[in-house]
């Protein structure tokens, strides 16, 4: 995990790699309480049996299922000390370029592309990448906004 003491140590670090997370196994259950709370019960997702036979050999999670584990992945990428509160600003692009398959692992990769000064303190873009372990390409790569209050 990178730390940094000041948002002028964060501004110093522009462009830089922040590092990678630590492993996330999705499971079923995860996927299950995703599909209940976003009503988006699709046969690749939840039914075990049918998804065996589809595109992807067995259930895979929402990309937004996905997308949403980014707090926690990023959390463990990067910390900056001293801060009144740190809260997600948005999204600028995001992709699903490769299905996250149940069981697998995930972690955050991630890049501080840009900052710039704001009303409220610093807004921070972070590039992070959802790597699957054993696989070549991502779960997703979204440009992550964060607004840094001192």
């Amino acid at each position: 995990m990178r730390v940094f003491a000041n948002l002028d140590e964060v501004k110093a670090a522009k462009g830089e790699e922040l590092g990678v997370s630590d492993w996330h196994s999705v499971t079923q259950e995860q996927v299950n309480l995703f599909a209940d709370a976003t009503e988006d019960h699709q046969w690749i997702h939840v039914d075990l049996e049918k998804a065996a036979k589809g595109p992807f050999g067995g259930p895979v999670a929402h990309g937004y299922l996905t997308l949403s584990m980014l707090p926690k992945l990023s959390g463990g990428l990067w910390r900056v000390d001293g801060l009144s509160m740190a809260v997600n600003y948005g999204l600028n692009k995001v992709r699903f370029p490769q299905p996250v398959r149940v069981g697998r692992r995930i972690r955050g990769h991630g890049q501080l592309l840009d900052v710039a000064d704001a009303k409220m303190g610093l807004l921070a873009t972070v590039l992070v990448t959802v790597e699957i372990e054993g696989e070549d390409r991502p779960g997703c790569v979204a440009e992550s906004l964060a607004l840094l209050v001192p």
